[in-house]
């Protein structure tokens, strides 16, 4: 017989009892650390032990004398995930978990918004309290290192001061809802194949220039409430129990006073769990109860093991009382607030904001003869080709897929928003994953087609001829082996012979638009023969009209690509050094040693080094409207920031927004650094023939490297050299000041 998960609910009975006698850690007036101690003192041995390892998929056990609730977790870091079981992945059949899947976190990353960051954990911490979560399994925020990494698209990008400043606002807008962000996979969690036993060797000034900023930005910055280690190693040991980036970086050099969570099975040795900062335990046999006795949570390796080594003497009780304050702090922070807020749960303000995520995210990425927006004089007919216009992406890509409430395909979103203004026709393309389930959930959708490749071309084709616009929707998909947990891409190039299909159709309709969805850079051998190209992303419920409301022009797109577009994988740096996924051991064991031989120059830096032309550049993105940007004007103020200031105006005819990029460069400094480096950006809305003044503040830590040899940052004096411009590659104005 199945267990089912059911929701608790733990009563705190109110005593008649005068204030002095109440207990301290049940006064929510008292001072948060004064209730963590008085909680703790009053805890048994066993039940601090029950505290830090989970008692089901996702929930870890309270202690009901004491009236301290469970713990429940949820997977992020898009939306929800719905409930499943006690002690399996399999759905539990709830009809009322069904939440707004918003978009993946590149395409956030995407609208380089900080304000809009926000929204989005605030939203989707709404939904997580009204689920009575306690912690969201997210944001993720490891950096692109590869085109080929499956789990990509749930991260924010390649530049690591892109995503310290995107990863905070969605911190605090998810935890403002009294829901712990669990911030991922800490750290060096740049590839899936092999994730159990890569072991990642790189480093210090590349671990703290490129890897760490934004976990350190979501810890100072967003003041997290909890942390999820990775599967991988560094220095030999997993990170889920790393003493080197647990105790001597996340506790000690940045003082994190939350809870270290292992990922779902990334716990592996009981006395590196109890001395290497790991505080809850969860997912080790995460197959259920089958490890040969009535329940395989009391074996975990933080469980009786644990017990076991106290009860003996082994070891004693000061590692284990740090991480039950930890839970407990957690706890008090979370589902012993009384006064947190009680959540929404697919309610109109969270559509509009995915809507808003989505839509701001699109990437214009060319615009050739000014075909978009499309004009619907004439009621013209529009094409719409490929699977991706009508296969759900909300299912599937791994602990990121959701049930969700609905999603609008792009096939859908386009003729909902063009209705009697013009006529469109669908033809299928290309037939790629025709299948739509994932742990249960199932999109209900019947892909298959029978037909040859041949056949669905030439329908392609006829369709397009006839068409006054084409526009193909393509890309990646969440299955297996593209844009997915637990594999990798093969390659950068398109699946399902897309290419193919693209040129054959552009050969017959010079008013061809290519819309990219994926979180992923692909090839795109066909450039020249495409004159618009959108970068889609993976949109979440509100796809369709998000899109819609970029090709009609109701949004002027404002999203720059928050990754680098190689034109093939030649470009890339980890690739140029040999394999990305390290090389086995000749040992005899299942370890791989994966050396980051590239170092910091991970994606733009790199191809800045190589003087390396990019398909698209990092921080590319067109609009409807043009911008001009004017001389930068350089101030020392007296608390030692240096202040740059320009002008940006909209010289176009309609309003939009732009984002001012500001790169920094040290040509003097006397080791090896990267060409430029972003070190500021500021997104702008302008009327047309407005014009705004930009400042930008320069702070010595954004002009330092980090120095090895003394394990700091290090500022040089010298000249060095401001650039702002629309992207990477796209400089519009630069300035050289010096520092004494």
């Amino acid at each position: 017989m199945k267990k089912i998960l059911l929701p608790t609910v733990t009563l705190l009975f109110s005593l008649s009892v005068s204030s002095k006698t109440t207990p301290v850690y049940l006064d929510p007036s008292a001072p948060l650390e004064d209730r963590v101690e008085d909680a703790l003192s009053r805890m048994t041995l066993e039940e601090k032990i029950g505290v830090i390892h989970a008692q089901s998929k996702f929930s870890s056990a309270g202690v009901p004398r004491l009236g301290i609730p469970e713990l429940w977790t949820t997977d992020g870091p898009h939306g929800i995930r719905p409930e499943v079981l006690w002690d399996e992945w399999e759905q539990a059949g709830w009809t009322n978990d069904s939440c707004i899947a918003f978009p993946a976190l590149t395409c956030l990353a995407a609208t380089w918004d900080p304000e809009v960051s926000y929204l989005y954990g605030k939203s989707i911490g709404e939904e997580a309290r009204y689920r009575k979560k306690d912690i969201l399994l997210g944001p993720g925020v490891n950096i692109l290192r590869t085109p080929l990494n499956g789990r990509n698209f749930e991260y924010m990008g390649e530049d690591p001061y892109l995503a310290s400043v995107m990863v905070v606002p969605y911190v605090k807008g998810v935890q403002d809802n009294g829901v712990a962000a669990c911030v991922k996979h800490y750290a060096l969690n740049n590839n899936e194949v092999n994730r159990h036993m890569t072991n990642v060797i790189v480093d210090d000034r590349t671990l703290y220039e490129i890897y760490l900023p934004a976990f350190k930005a979501a810890v100072e910055g967003g003041h997290a409430w909890s942390i999820m280690g990775s599967y991988n190693l560094y220095n030999d040991e997993w990170n889920c129990h790393n003493s080197r980036l647990l105790n001597d970086v996340l506790k000690g050099e940045w003082d994190f006073d939350g809870v270290v969570v292992s990922d779902w099975g990334g716990t592996h040795i009981t006395d590196q769990a109890i001395t290497n900062g790991l505080d809850l335990e969860f997912g080790s046999w995460t197959n259920g109860l089958s490890a040969g006795t009535s329940n395989a949570y009391d074996n975990y390796f933080m469980a009786y093991p644990y017990l076991e080594k106290i009860k003996s003497g082994e070891v004693g009780t000061e590692e284990l009382d740090n991480k039950v304050r930890r839970v407990l702090r957690l706890m008090f922070r979370t589902n012993m607030d009384s006064s947190r807020p009680y959540g929404s749960m697919a309610s109109e303000s969270h559509m509009k904001a995915a809507h808003k995520i989505g839509s701001d995210g699109i990437v214009l990425l060319k615009n050739d003869g000014n075909i978009l927006p499309l004009s619907t004089e004439n009621k013209p007919t529009i094409a719409v080709i490929g699977e991706n216009a009508i296969k759900m992406m909300t299912v599937g890509g791994g602990s990121s897929s959701l049930k969700a409430k609905y999603e609008i395909s792009p096939l859908e979103g386009i003729r909902n928003h063009f209705g009697d203004k013009a006529n469109v026709v669908y033809a299928r393309g290309y037939v790629g994953d025709p299948s739509g389930e994932y742990n249960g959930v199932v999109t209900g959708q019947d892909l298959s087609d029978n037909r040859s490749e041949m056949e669905l071309i030439k329908e392609a084709r006829e369709v397009a001829t006839n068409a006054d616009y084409v526009i193909i929707i393509g890309g990646l998909n969440k299955s297996a082996g593209q844009d997915c947990e637990d594999s990798d891409r093969a390659d950068m190039k398109l699946p399902y012979n897309q290419d193919k299909l693209i040129e054959a159709v552009a050969e017959v309709n010079p008013k061809t638009i290519y819309i990219n969805i994926s979180g992923n850079p692909v090839e795109m051998p066909w450039v020249d023969q495409v004159p618009v190209i959108l970068q889609g992303w993976y949109l979440g419920s509100e796809a369709g009209n998000a899109l819609a409301s970029v090709l009609s022009g109701e949004v002027n797109p404002s999203g720059k690509l928050p990754m680098t577009f190689p034109q093939t994988l030649d470009q890339v740096e980890s690739h140029r050094h040999g394999s990305y996924l390290g090389k086995p051991r000749n040992d005899g064991t299942p370890f791989v040693d994966n050396e980051y031989a590239e170092g910091i120059y991970v994606g733009y830096r790199g191809m800045d080094k190589n003087n390396f032309t990019p398909l698209f550049p990092f921080g590319h993105g067109l609009s409807y409207t043009d911008f001009k940007y004017g001389d930068i004007k350089t101030d020392l103020l007296e608390n030692g920031l240096i202040e740059l200031r320009l002008n940006v105006t909209n010289s176009g005819k309609i309003a939009g927004a732009e984002v001012a990029q500001l790169y920094i460069s040290d040509p003097e400094c006397s080791v090896p650094r990267p060409v430029k480096e972003l070190k500021g950006f500021k997104k702008v809305y302008l009327e047309p023939g407005e014009t705004r003044e930009i400042v930008f503040q320069v702070s010595p830590q954004d002009l330092s490297y980090f120095d090895v040899e003394s394990h700091g940052w290090r500022l040089e004096p010298g000249m060095f050299e401001a650039s702002v411009g629309s992207s990477s590659k796209d400089i519009r104005s630069k300035t050289r000041f010096a520092v004494d």
